[in-house]
């Protein structure tokens, strides 16, 4: 007696994206606890997607200005995140710029630089338009874990600074590599 087989669908492959290799640099120089040239790294990144008009500079320079933090150069730092703050301003991304600017608020305050977090404090409220101030505090976001580092580029990740694509997946902000949610 003719079996017929069982339907099987085929196997999907996960589209990896093309990670730059100086991206990988960065990223590896950051965990290894070299924050100076890591910081130089993403700065130059984030020039060069500045320069191209990709929509990663702004991550790249907040990453710049977090490495610059942990380096000491605060001055540096400062004009770092400044420049990733302003350019999510620029775009209108209220979302991702309200919650680069508080963890940026955080971490001076955690090293105990309060004048510097006063400034950041008042570029957020200086920027951040009433409407989605009000909005965002009347809605408070999921909380979803995602891992520690993207697979792809092995940058870190925080739930509150990844665009999410649906309930389980984000959207790296430095590769652009799909994410699951753990």
């Amino acid at each position: 007696m003719f079996r017929r087989r069982p339907f099987v669908r085929p196997f999907r492959r996960a589209v990896m994206p093309a990670i730059p290799p100086a991206l990988m640099r960065a990223n590896e120089l950051l965990a290894a606890g070299n924050y100076p040239a890591a910081a130089e790294a993403f700065e130059q990144l984030a020039r060069g997607a500045q320069a191209r008009g990709l929509p990663h500079d702004a991550q790249l320079f907040l990453q710049a200005g977090r490495c610059r933090l942990l380096a000491g150069q605060i001055p540096a730092a400062m004009t770092d995140l400044k420049q990733g703050l302003t350019l999510l301003a620029q775009r209108g991304n209220w979302p991702r710029f309200q919650n680069a600017a508080r963890r940026a608020v955080a971490d001076l305050n955690q090293r105990g630089l309060t004048a510097e977090a006063a400034e950041i404090e008042a570029l957020l409220k200086g920027a951040l338009p009433a409407s989605f101030a009000a909005e965002a505090a009347a809605a408070p976001a999921p909380k979803r874990r995602l891992p520690t580092t993207c697979p792809a580029c092995g940058a870190p990740l925080h739930a509150d600074e990844v665009e999410w694509e649906d309930e389980f997946t984000a959207e790296c902000p430095y590769c652009g590599g799909a994410v699951r949610a753990e």
